[in-house]
């Protein structure tokens, strides 16, 4: 393979000359002798990409002046790569910012060692006796933010805990007694997992091991007193390393070889729940304006759920019925690039966000859908379209009329979308497939088979059919006939969709706004 003579390492750093077009940067030698003062359960990419980029960034500044200690909590995968490039990888960074192509690599030094939980146990407790040691962060693989039965031993220090939980469990457990549970040994314990309320979730669940094996009181004392356990949002998207045609088109331009290589997207956000003693351990947060440590990031997470991924769950399935098959061929059709923009401004008022800020973020993910490094099908966006649609976006809808008393236009062509692409032609072994220009498709949902049978109806008129469905409390959460004119309007739009097609009923949609 290429490039086996240059590869990435702490030794090779002063005798890199890339040819890449886009900014470059390395770490100073000083950053190697900075001490672990986070520790990381996980080596997934999406960390790489976001907590220790932001971590790298604030050394760069001498800020923060501190590294990241791994724990590779399962046995999938290797550390090999990460001892032989010294924690190093290279972050390739693309995107589009205000409409303009960018691109960043950084080589970053945030990672002083990996660490396997299963080989290493022993080694894992002793980072619990380092005092410079404050912050703990996750993103495990495994079952992930659940209670499961394990055994923390106060005693044994060779044989790990099987659940995260658990590992971190007896971690903490470590440091309560290396420091006799002073107040100064507390730590800021930020999961990242993908779950609501992360934090408080494996806070419980700490405190359930703890006194399922007898830890005792004054430990639980002590998680409660001195600790903080953050809930916390990440939103980038980090694809890892690329293909290996494009790899080595990248190893082409950098001349050296790096099998930690990194890609992401050039957005970030890193919202993290807590006061200011909180923002104090965390002074990396003061050097980007991608992390955001405040008491409530509740208004986050809704601008995120209602703008990005409810937009996604709207605009997928009439992008994909009118023929289009990514979310960046979406953006790149003039009708459904307006009609993204215009459903967000039907949106927007249901953040409980200033306008300013949801304007600004709702640029920022058109940015985003339109970056031309990512492919994201938009058949993967239907997998439980269903589910998707009840939370993402019947809030909205509610939202919408109890500001408005108004069918919103693009939300209702969006719903009646969705409709029709869960019309199932075809059921074979307990799988469903729609129809598109004569192929099939695959109908990823739970609720395919009702769909399926409603559908089936022969006796049904449109309007009768949409009237049935969105009367379904038990699928939405409400009666969504409530809302006036809502089910009317999506019945007209299906017909249209049925008799003309999910393209035509698109443009006639941007076509009578232009004329208001």
């Amino acid at each position: 393979m290429p490039f086996t003579e240059n590869q990435l390492s702490r030794a090779s750093l002063a005798s890199l000359r890339p040819r890449a077009s886009g900014s470059f940067s390395v770490p100073e030698e000083s950053t190697f002798g900075l001490p672990e003062r986070v520790l990381q359960f996980g080596t997934g990419v999406l960390l790489r990409g976001l907590p220790d980029f932001f971590v790298d960034q604030a050394n760069r500044q001498g800020v923060f002046n501190g590294r990241v200690v791994v724990v590779k909590s399962t046995d999938a995968g290797s550390a090999d790569a990460f001892g032989e490039q010294n924690g190093l990888y290279t972050l390739c960074q693309r995107g589009l910012d205000q409409g303009e192509p960018k691109e960043e690599f950084v080589v970053c030094s945030a990672i002083s060692r990996v660490l396997s939980a299963r080989a290493q146990w022993p080694e894992v407790l002793r980072c619990a006796h380092n005092p410079d040691l404050r912050v703990v962060i996750s993103i495990t693989t495994e079952v992930g933010i659940q209670l499961t039965e394990d055994r923390v031993s106060r005693t044994s220090a060779t044989i790990p805990p099987d659940s995260f939980p658990g590992k971190l469990t007896a971690w903490l457990y470590e440091r309560f007694r290396a420091f006799g549970g002073s107040k100064a040994s507390g730590l800021v314990v930020i999961p990242c997992e993908l779950v609501v309320d992360n934090g408080t979730k494996l806070k419980e669940i700490v405190r359930e091991l703890a006194r399922q094996n007898g830890l005792g009181s004054a430990f639980v004392d002590w998680l409660d007193e001195h600790n903080f356990f953050c809930n916390s949002l990440v939103d980038r998207i980090v694809t890892g390393m690329p293909e290996p045609t494009a790899a080595n088109g990248i190893y082409e331009r950098l001349g050296y070889r790096d099998d930690l290589l990194t890609v992401s997207e050039t957005y970030r956000l890193w919202a993290i729940e807590g006061d200011e003693q909180v923002r104090e351990v965390l002074s990396f947060a003061q050097t980007d304006e991608g992390v955001i440590v405040l008491p409530d990031i509740q208004p986050y997470r809704e601008r995120k759920l209602r703008l990005l991924n409810g937009t996604h769950t709207l605009m997928v399935g009439l992008g994909f019925l009118s023929g289009l098959d990514t979310v960046g061929a979406c953006m790149q059709d003039a009708s459904m690039n307006h009609f993204v923009a215009a459903l967000m401004e039907e949106i927007i008022p249901s953040v409980p966000l200033e306008r300013s800020i949801t304007e600004s973020f709702a640029r920022e993910v058109k940015d985003r859908f339109s970056n031309p490094y990512i492919v994201h099908p938009l058949l993967n966006i239907t997998v439980q379209y269903t589910s998707k649609m009840r939370m993402r976006n019947v809030p909205t809808l509610l939202n919408y009329y109890e500001a408005f008393n108004a069918v919103p236009p693009h939300l209702t062509l969006g719903f009646a979308a969705y409709l029709l692409f869960m019309r199932a032609v075809k059921e074979e072994n307990g799988k469903y497939f729609g129809e598109r220009n004569g192929q099939l498709y695959p109908i990823q949902d739970d609720s395919a088979a009702y769909f399926y049978e409603q559908w089936r109806t022969s006796d049904k008129s449109t309007r009768s059919l949409v009237a049935d469905i969105t009367a379904n409390q038990a699928r939405w959460g409400t009666d969504l006939n409530a809302l006036p004119g809502f089910s009317e309007a999506v019945a007209n739009q299906l017909d249209v969709m049925m008799k003309d097609g999910a393209k035509s009923a698109l443009e006639l949609l941007l076509e009578s706004k232009m004329k208001t």
